[in-house]
């Protein structure tokens, strides 16, 4: 039987490049399950991880139990509070056993208190179309301009223009 040959001509996807650093940085900080914090809006709901973010689980000295200590705001923090079983039911069936035994919620502003705000949402995708400018349209119509049938070559401009503009911003 001949060997199977590699399809992947020597490259590595991204995630396998980075987990292990990832794990590494992350269990510095006391977090086994690096899902907690890339994947905190699915752990917690989405309601809870607008208002909050993990920032370390401390273990005591026994090794049973462990401390999540969850940073957000001082005016979401009594929301949080009465929330906390709930939420250390769901981080539990992050590990798959009772690895949190309490929850500690601090109260701080996570970019400064200068600014007067907390920004815990990702920064929201720009999901609006760019329209092409004139000058993509003049660009893309020279390169079609040979193309005898009109609607396969308004077409191809379209698309010439699309693919020019987002070249151009990219």
């Amino acid at each position: 039987m001949a060997p199977r040959r590699a399809t992947t001509f020597g490259f590595k996807r991204t995630a396998s490049l980075l987990t292990g650093r990832i794990r590494s940085a992350s269990e510095s900080r006391g977090f086994a399950q690096s899902r907690l914090l890339t994947d905190w809006a699915e752990v917690a709901g989405a309601d809870i991880a607008a208002v909050s973010r993990p920032v370390e689980v401390s273990y005591g000295r026994g090794g049973m139990g462990a401390t999540l200590t969850l940073l957000t705001t001082g005016a979401q923090a009594p929301m949080l509070e009465m929330q906390k079983e709930q939420l250390r039911t769901r981080v539990n069936a992050v590990y798959g056993y009772n690895a949190i035994a309490r929850i500690r919620i601090t109260q701080t502003a996570a970019t400064g208190f200068a600014e007067g705000r907390v920004a815990f949402d990702h920064k929201p995708k720009d999901t609006s179309p760019k329209t092409p400018g004139p000058e993509m349209h003049k660009a893309a119509s020279a390169v079609v301009s040979p193309v005898a049938d009109e609607g396969l070559r308004a077409a191809l401009e379209r698309l010439g223009a699309n693919i020019l503009t987002k070249e151009k911003q990219g």
